[in-house]
């Protein structure tokens, strides 16, 4: 069991917790969720023994073994399997006590230890290590030919790969990981929620992936106002009670301040006449003992939506017979060879389509995004773009080419010299960047205020294609959620590439995949790609792609492809007169809540000057007089809008039930 009695935490003058309590059973799996900057690596770094409470106790079994995943990788030249089975220091430990021993001449005290240690390799699993490291490094996308690559030879996110295989061979009874999905792709992350699933210790996850957290977790720790709050079940179970919670937490506020309103507002009518001034002394005692709840302080919902295309090809893009790859120099630069990474691609994108594009790693997906986006060119066949096609492109490295020296304000004006500055600044403080941030250079931004930035770049462009090569790396769950529902609701069309399930879930409806150098219709879900992904890649057994119709060993029917791919065109079409419907009464619903502050502000304006003696003077009876006449209009004018926003409203919950 792990209890934290009254914790309370500083880093520097930020408080981080303050008298926290929390328990955790052994065999939890947990989520730990917080804004960035709450304290969620603190707690583990605290855990690990790195950083100590400066009040309060934490406690957990002395016995307990722990893992967790080291952030430095140093660049040795030891294979990439022996680095992962050295995540099992004990064996290691043993294996070598055993060679020195063995080395030494033969006694009986030696023979004694040496069968005690064979003993000990026995009990650790020493002789199928091996294989189990292989079947690890396997399912985290390392073939045969990597493990026996030396460590050096891996760029940064294949050796936090290593340095998670390491954690993972180590027998713990406690896990931590702190965003282990950030360099996985989709089958490896896959595979590592299959193996965390059976993982038999106590588990701690710090995660922005909210379908990788409600496939192995059932406990979510929250840090909300430097408290640590335990919730049983996934994240999903997480939200639907912080709703009710919440819900319940802003109706007693909102009971208590009609509470204190009513006390107050005795105590100031009466306080000074002598027959009442007991009964005011006592609403004073019962309002000063009475405990203030504190308003509701739910963390500001951060939205944007993508602007309406300017245009619409039909079809955007036409690629017939196209090997898609790289021009690789050889001979000093003086020759160059090809290396095709996908070959004989015959692909069309339609006005309206959303495909979710699938493959294991190195398949190829992001080389096909490149050569869609113009990035690379074609090594055969021909591709056509539609008269008006507008490509928002996003990828890591893009975000990586933003320029550090410059603020959000200088790479927004670049694309858009012409633009009043108020209006550039209005733009990027709807993605948050506000204040002097708009301003200021990007060097220190992290990397989900930068990959904000570079989406906010693509959004302002207007494109109706847009193409996205994991958009959600570095970004927060807010951030995920609101790029979730802009792309959701986007009216161009989408190719997207991502590890998040939900993000694939809520904005694609078809898959295309790319496997064994080809480029294919894949007709079934995300859970028929996991149970082929399984069958295939991970379990080494040969697996035909799955259809939703028909078993898995019987190819796809052309008549049943061709069925689904003219449902997902109807589908497609519903959508946008879907959209096309919501818009105008979306308009309306926003103009009225302009229109709604501006009399209210009007209104206490008008409230103000009545509620002053002075404006009942003689002197004063015209502008009474006006006064009187605008605070009847204003209120006719509100009660209408009122009516009429209620009105759209119903329109648009009919429109969308």
């Amino acid at each position: 069991m792990i209890r934290f009695q009254q914790v309370s935490l500083m880093r520097g003058v930020k408080p981080l917790f303050d008298s926290a309590d929390l328990t955790l059973n052994p065999g939890d799996k947990i989520g730990l969720i917080g804004a960035n900057g709450a304290g969620k690596s603190s707690l583990f770094a605290v855990l690990r023994g790195e950083l100590h409470a400066d009040q309060g106790e934490i406690d957990f079994p002395a016995k307990w073994r722990m893992a967790y995943v080291a952030q430095e990788t140093p660049a040795l030249d030891r294979p990439a399997l022996e680095y992962a089975i050295d995540g099992d220091a004990n064996l290691r430990k043993l294996e070598a006590e055993l060679a020195q021993l063995e080395s030494h001449p033969e006694s009986d005290a030696n023979g004694t230890r040496i069968a005690e240690l064979h003993v000990a390799l026995g009990d650790a699993d020493a002789y199928t290590v091996r294989s189990r490291a292989e079947q690890l490094l396997t399912g985290l996308g390392f073939s045969l030919e990597q493990m026996q690559q030396p460590v050096a030879s891996f760029s940064g996110g294949w050796r936090m790969r290593l340095n998670l295989a390491q954690a993972l061979m180590c027998p713990s009874d406690l896990l931590l990981l702190d965003e282990p999905t950030n360099h996985l792709d989709l089958d490896a992350i896959i595979w590592l929620e299959d193996w965390l699933k059976r993982y038999p210790g106590t588990l701690i996850i710090i995660s922005h992936d909210r379908d990788f957290l409600d496939g192995v977790v059932n406990v979510i720790v929250h840090i909300d106002d430097r408290k640590l709050k335990r919730y049983t079940g996934n994240y999903t179970s997480f939200e639907q009670q912080r709703a009710t919670q919440m819900a319940l937490s802003q109706a007693a506020f909102e009971k208590q301040s009609r509470q204190r309103a009513h006390l107050q507002s005795f105590i100031d009518r009466f306080k000074a006449k002598a027959s009442k001034a007991k009964q005011a002394q006592s609403r004073m005692k019962m309002l000063a003992k009475m405990e203030e709840l504190a308003p509701l302080r739910a963390a500001a919902e951060f939205s944007f939506e993508f602007r309406e295309p300017l245009s619409a090809p039909n079809p955007l893009l036409v690629m017939e017979d196209v090997n898609a790859g790289y021009l690789i120099a050889e001979n000093g630069g003086a020759q160059e060879m090809q290396k095709t990474i996908v070959s004989g691609i015959n692909f069309s994108l339609q006005t309206g389509q959303r495909i979710g594009l699938l493959g294991v790693n190195g398949a190829g997906k992001s080389t096909l995004i490149k050569t869609v986006a113009g990035e690379l060119k074609p090594l055969a066949g021909d591709a056509r773009l539609g008269k008006g096609l507008s490509i928002g492109y996003f990828a890591q490295h893009q975000v990586e080419m933003l320029r550090h020296d410059e603020s959000p304000l200088w790479h927004l004006a670049r694309i858009a010299p012409n633009v009043r500055e108020q209006e550039l600044r209005n733009f990027l403080g709807g993605f948050n960047f506000g204040g002097e941030m708009v301003t200021s250079k990007i060097a220190p931004f992290s990397g989900g205020e930068k990959a904000r930035l570079a989406l906010a770049l693509i959004v302002w462009q207007r494109p109706n294609l847009l193409l996205l090569d994991e958009p959600t790396n570095h970004l927060d769950l807010e951030t995920r959620e609101a790029l979730t529902m802009a792309l959701a609701q986007f009216e161009g069309t989408l190719v997207l590439v991502s590890h998040d399930r939900h993000l694939l879930r809520a904005t694609t409806d078809q898959f295309i995949i790319v496997a064994d150098g080809r480029l294919q219709p894949f007709d079934g879900d995300l859970d028929d790609y996991r149970d082929w992904l399984f069958k295939t890649k991970l379990n080494k057994t040969d697996a035909p792609l799955p259809a939703k119709e028909g078993n898995d060993k019987t190819p796809t029917n052309p008549a049943s492809r061709e069925d689904k791919q003219e449902r997902r065109r109807l589908e497609a079409e519903e959508r946008q007169r879907l959209s096309s419907r919501r818009k105008p009464i979306e308009s309306r619903i926003k103009r009225l809540d302009e229109q709604m502050a501006k009399l209210n502000a009007r209104k206490e304006t008008v409230d103000a000057r009545l509620a002053d003696p002075a404006i009942y003077d003689d002197a004063n009876k015209e502008e009474l007089k006006a006064l009187i006449l605008d605070q009847a209009y204003i209120a006719r004018e509100l009660e209408q809008m009122e009516s009429e926003w209620l009105e759209q409203h119903e329109a648009l919950e009919q429109l969308t039930a």
